[in-house]
């Protein structure tokens, strides 16, 4: 649950962040009267969100009769969960700074248009996150099928998100926010192996990749599936007691260098060249005049 909850506290906070920017601008511009247009694009954003989700669940229990197909889709979807994972966390690591002048100067220009823009823009704001949200939701709930832990856990961390964000805009709470999105993007490259992890074993069941039976490892006598800290370990990370070669190869390809590239340290720009002074300028001026003068002589002393 703990995977589900971080999910929702990281997604939460970045659309509640986004709103907060809009929000803000509107208020300290005196176009308060554009603030609904902004609520019902965020409740249009959410509604689909939520329908989007449902349509992933309903696709896998009630469409898909047969076991093998079940199996792949929910491969599919895991691929692509991990595929958002990690889009999102390198997309706000780069954007991070940014991402408020961007937001404002879309604003304005959607201010200009009317109030329908203004909607539009608060809307493409926030699905993008909802969207995300439900599809790795749904992704790393899938070894808790049938238990609403994990939805209780996602809600709970979008509450905790709206909370801070809502702080944060008050200026009640002053957090690091690059610290914030670095741990937290670190442990989601954790919970994206063990999704993809988990779709590599999907499409084992599925028939479409071998090697359902070849275990890397059993260590199920010192990891007992049913304590608690294994359960913890399978539910945050997939980190099971008995995992197969390739499940084990994809969670060690994908983790291993997608933490380094995370966590290494942003490259610095070059500072800029100095320009140059007047004293060389007049210098290098003088040396030229002095070498034009001399080739020009040179004839008549020949």
């Amino acid at each position: 649950m703990f995977a589900t909850y971080l999910i929702g506290l990281r997604e939460g906070l970045e659309a509640t962040l986004v709103v907060s920017i809009l929000v803000a601008f509107l208020v300290k511009s005196q176009r308060r009267d554009r603030l609904p247009q902004v609520w019902a694009g965020v409740g249009l954003a959410v509604a689909l969100s939520v329908l989007f989700g449902w349509l992933i669940e309903y696709t896998s229990t009630s469409l898909l009769s047969r076991y093998e197909d079940r199996e792949l889709f929910e491969a599919i979807t895991s691929v692509a969960a991990v595929l958002f994972v990690t889009w999102m966390i390198f997309w706000m690591r780069r954007a991070a700074r940014s991402i408020a002048g961007e937001l404002r100067g879309k604003l304005t220009e959607a201010l200009a248009v009317g109030s329908l823009a203004v909607a539009g823009m608060a809307f493409l704001a926030v699905i993008r996150e909802g969207l995300e949200t439900a599809l790795i939701f749904y992704s790393a709930a899938q070894g808790a099928a049938g238990d609403s832990g994990p939805l209780l856990a996602l809600i709970g961390g979008i509450v905790t998100a709206v909370v801070l964000g809502v702080l944060l805009y008050a200026s009640a709470l002053r957090i690091n926010l690059s610290k914030f999105f670095t741990w937290t993007g670190a442990l989601l490259i954790l919970v994206a192996a063990g999704i993809l992890k988990y779709g590599v074993h999907d499409f084992q069941e599925a028939g479409v990749l071998p090697g359902l039976n070849d275990l890397a490892f059993d260590i199920t006598s010192t990891l007992d599936p049913s304590t608690w800290y294994a359960a913890l370990l399978a539910g945050m990370f997939n980190v099971t007691p008995a995992p197969s070669v390739l499940e084990t190869i994809a969670w060690v390809v994908y983790a291993v260098p997608v933490l380094l590239l995370f966590l290494r340290p942003a490259r610095r720009k070059p500072a800029p060249a100095p320009a140059p002074t007047e004293t060389t300028t007049v210098t290098e001026r003088g040396a030229d005049t002095g070498a034009e003068a001399e080739a020009a002589s040179a004839p008549q002393r020949a």
